[in-house]
């Protein structure tokens, strides 16, 4: 099973779920992004750690790593595993010196828990195959002339180009909406429109 290695690219809040963000992963050596839904007190706990702030009192995931340390057991990598039905499933890696061990859990909190390991994301070319958006060049260059891995504040109001449901739309014109809200950087309504059109698929 071959692994690809992603990074976080963005954190973005929701436009339409209240405390529900979008967060951005993307290909390490690709253009493919893979946006995911997390929660609001995961999102929390992953700016945290990437703008290094240091909490007055743990969080579950610092917690988990206090103990993790004082049981001898490091975290060697976070993989997102599979994707069933919309929802992403996902493996944290773990070693006592002795014998590797894997724990299931949601990819939000696998990566919350990764970030204060500092270890490697990957994901299979299953998942990134089905679930990822790929970005044209013009759009890449975009991305990578901003700051990887900032927390990105809310993109701006969504689309105004279908106010139908998503699957009362049709393929050609959810493609359309698919490239307007990936012009947005709009990530958390892009993963609505290629999950839709999956189901399609």
């Amino acid at each position: 099973m071959k692994k690809i290695q992603l990074e976080i690219l963005g954190l973005s809040s929701s436009q339409s779920q209240t405390g529900s963000f979008a967060l951005v992963l993307g290909e390490k050596d690709g253009n493919r992004r893979l946006p995911i839904i997390i929660g609001m007190f995961e999102a929390q706990s992953i700016a945290i750690q990437i703008e290094k702030i240091n909490p007055n009192r743990p969080l579950t995931h610092d917690l988990f790593k206090s103990f993790a340390e004082q049981v001898n057991v490091s975290i060697t990598e976070v993989l997102i595993s599979d994707l069933k039905e919309g929802v992403f499933y996902s493996k944290i890696m773990c070693t006592d010196g002795e014998k590797e061990f894997e724990l299931d859990a949601r990819p939000s909190d696998a990566i919350a828990i990764g970030l204060r390991f500092g270890v490697p994301i990957y994901t299979v070319e299953s998942v990134l195959s089905e679930a990822g958006i790929i970005l044209s060049d013009l759009e890449e260059e975009e991305e990578d002339s901003e700051e990887a891995a900032t927390v990105k504040s809310a993109s701006s109001a969504s689309s105004s180009s279908s106010k139908e449901p998503l699957n009362q739309t049709s393929v050609d014109e959810l493609n359309k909406m698919l490239n307007e809200a990936l012009e947005k950087e709009d990530y958390e309504k892009a993963a609505k429109i290629r999950d839709e059109l999956n189901k399609r698929n």
